[in-house]
């Protein structure tokens, strides 16, 4: 396969400042437990960052299927088939998490 470069790119500074600000939450989180900030507000925040990394998931996902898929099945059966495999154990691990 002709590699077209990642299906993410064009969104790249996007995703790095979602998780510029996953980073901040993380920090946040661990400055709440040194603190020993009432474990509901800490849980209430962890659930506000596993929504941000949902979000990045998503649309990493999203943009896989979009170009990655696409491309490999303009490639042939056999590219096209290991890229959906590759979107569903994605999207697998997501569901478990």
């Amino acid at each position: 396969m002709t590699d077209h470069g990642h299906g993410y790119l064009h969104r790249k500074d996007d995703y790095l400042k979602r998780l510029r600000r996953v980073e901040g939450q993380a920090r946040g989180l661990q400055r709440m437990v040194e603190e020993e900030t009432y474990c509901i507000d800490i849980l209430t925040q962890v659930s506000a960052m596993t929504k941000a990394l949902q979000a990045v998931s998503l649309g990493l996902l999203e943009e896989h299927m979009q170009h990655c898929v696409v491309n490999a099945a303009r490639v042939g059966d056999d590219e096209a088939r290991e890229k959906v495999a590759e979107a569903v154990e994605a999207i697998a691990r997501l569901v478990r998490s």
